[in-house]
């Protein structure tokens, strides 16, 4: 890759030169974190076998919160090993959708925005909103956001199927217990170094005003842009930008995206059928519960990972969760 930034002309085509330094440097400063992390393991044996020949026992401690440094950060590493696919190291392209059940569900949609933004924001990536639509009264009945950042898919893809809330609900005068759904979607922000055959004319594209919190009208212009894919049904929108043309290249991108991963999951569910594997059908499995009253506890029904801090999981410390699935993805795979 290096090579190939040499080459006369590389910065002809200037995005596609950028997204290609892009992946150099991701690929640069994963090489340099491993190869820190076995100089910091060489300067711990040197020490400690220097500390045992002179009898020396003051480094001890020193020695300890070394070895100890290193192995948290060889846990973290650790997850990077686990994410080898494709698309893993790539950008992610998030969408919530609120499930039946009006307010209730819409203000979870919400919450999840909420935590997944928090997440982002604890592991240094960059977030941005393409569109969202606002419930009538709180919350929002859909929402799509980017997450920029070296393995933003490979994290979040444990995050895709329906979650599901219990709790007193704060729009409910009787307060009543209430269980809200919420859909997450997460794709991998392919770009363009795809080839996904889309026809033009199999595309119905609106244009409209950009709409803010209770639908209300913010821009003047038509900028905003929906895109309805006709043979799939599949429809994506973006509002973010103030310039049409920019709004629809996003949506074009999240449009090539969806197509990519819709074909990417037939060819599993058709090879989950070969091998007479069960193939669920509707709009996701349940993945996760999140419970409020009359206790408090946070399960994912895949991994069984659970905790009562339910607190802490929806303010976006999430690690642990997607740990664990991260080493049931790969069990299970292994199985397979």
């Amino acid at each position: 890759m290096r090579e190939q930034a040499t080459q006369p002309g590389f910065w002809d085509d200037p995005d596609a030169a950028q997204k290609v330094m892009q992946e150099l440097s991701g690929l640069e400063s994963e090489v340099d974190r491993w190869r820190s992390l076995e100089r910091r393991v060489e300067e711990s044996a040197e020490l400690l076998m220097l500390a045992q020949e002179e009898g020396a026992t003051d480094f001890a401690e020193e020695i300890a919160g070394g070895v100890g440094a290193i192995e948290r950060e060889l846990g973290q590493m650790r997850w990077h090993l686990y994410m080898s696919g494709p698309h893993d190291a790539k950008d992610a392209i998030v969408s919530i959708h609120a499930g039946a059940g009006g307010t209730e569900s819409q203000d979870w949609a919400e919450m999840l925005l909420r935590m997944y933004l928090r997440w982002a924001e604890n592991k240094g990536f960059k977030t941005e909103i393409l569109d969202q639509t606002a419930g009538e009264e709180a919350g929002l009945k859909s929402v799509t956001f980017a997450v920029h950042g070296r393995y933003a898919y490979g994290y979040l893809q444990s995050e895709r199927g329906v979650h599901r809330l219990v709790r007193i609900s704060p729009f409910d005068n009787a307060s009543r217990r209430h269980t809200s759904f919420a859909l997450a979607e997460v794709i991998p922000d392919i770009g363009e170094e795809i080839e996904i055959d889309i026809d033009e004319d199999e595309l119905r594209i609106d244009m409209f005003r950009a709409s803010g919190h209770g639908g209300q009208n913010v821009q003047k212009n038509s900028t905003a842009i929906r895109i309805t894919h006709e043979p799939t049904g599949i429809v994506v929108q973006c509002q973010n930008e103030r310039s049409q043309i920019q709004n629809r290249r996003t949506a074009m991108a999240i449009l090539r995206a969806r197509l990519y991963e819709l074909e990417h999951q037939k060819q599993i569910d058709e090879q989950a059928r070969l091998r007479g594997e069960h193939v669920s059908a509707g709009w996701g499995n349940q993945i996760r519960s999140y419970v409020l009253q009359p206790y408090r506890m946070v399960k994912d029904l895949r991994t069984d990972w659970q905790t009562g801090n339910t607190d802490a999981v929806l303010d976006g410390h999430l690690d642990e969760l997607m740990q664990a699935y991260l080493e049931y993805s790969v069990g299970a795979n292994r199985s397979r």
